[in-house]
């Protein structure tokens, strides 16, 4: 199950799934940008709108889903951005954020978790950014700190599911070229440091949950560009032009 898996890094990674032959359901805010074909193409693919934010909603979604059997696998690729350097947050930005990017996988953790230990299998896996290994620092994103939280909550699951058998993954990744990310930068984001493709990205995400693997912080130049963002004094780190 992936919520967030209409469209993005979350449906490339649904095309993987369903390629092995896995029954895979996507979740997001609008299904209708699953592309008309794939169901026709995978049979084993089912589309399913809700707000992770509803957590009542994703409880409805994973009971329906999972009648089918087990829950093998929960990644949560949702999330949500905004640009805090060029727009000044309001309220409702803000609560929206907060709400998915920390609520929304909270909720989906504990229900992932809670039907994971009945069953007495499975793995929880949540795609984070590089923005969350910063360190914080006077005028830093809500983004960054929301994603440092997805890593936290990762880190708390991890310890305490691990005497079960089940998995936690943390995925931290640099730029990827997806359609959100072209969007956000005028059509072109190649001028993105150390850009990778959706493919490149799968592949690395893929494997780390395959291994089970804590976390998967890549590329590795961009980890190594954020290790020495963080040895800057905090001064530096918070000025803007």
């Amino acid at each position: 199950m992936i919520v967030g898996g209409t469209s993005g890094i979350g449906l490339a990674l649904a095309r993987h799934y369903l390629d092995g032959g896995a029954s895979v359901a996507v979740c997001g805010r609008d299904p209708e940008r699953v592309p008309a074909a794939l169901p026709q193409r995978y049979p084993r693919l089912q589309t399913l709108g809700l707000d992770i934010a509803e957590r009542p909603a994703l409880e409805r979604a994973m009971h329906a889903f999972c009648e089918a059997g087990p829950l093998d696998l929960l990644v949560v690729a949702a999330g949500f951005y905004f640009n805090t350097r060029h727009q000044q947050l309001d309220a409702a930005t803000t609560l929206r954020m907060l709400r998915t990017n920390v609520s929304g996988l909270s909720h989906a953790f504990e229900l992932g978790a809670a039907r994971m230990l009945a069953q007495g299998s499975g793995q929880l896996v949540a795609i984070s950014s590089v923005a969350g290994l910063l360190h914080d620092f006077p005028g830093a994103s809500l983004y960054s700190a929301t994603k440092r939280s997805v890593l936290s909550l990762c880190d708390s699951y991890r310890k305490g599911l691990a005497p079960f058998g089940i998995g936690v993954t943390a995925i931290v990744p640099g730029y990827i070229d997806t359609a959100r990310l072209r969007e956000l930068n005028d059509g072109d984001a190649s001028a993105k440091p150390f850009l990778l493709s959706e493919a490149q990205a799968v592949e690395q995400i893929a494997e780390a949950i395959a291994r089970r693997e804590a976390r998967r912080v890549f590329p590795r130049r961009m980890a190594w560009l954020i290790a020495l963002l963080n040895l800057l004094p905090r001064i530096v780190l918070s000025w803007r032009p």
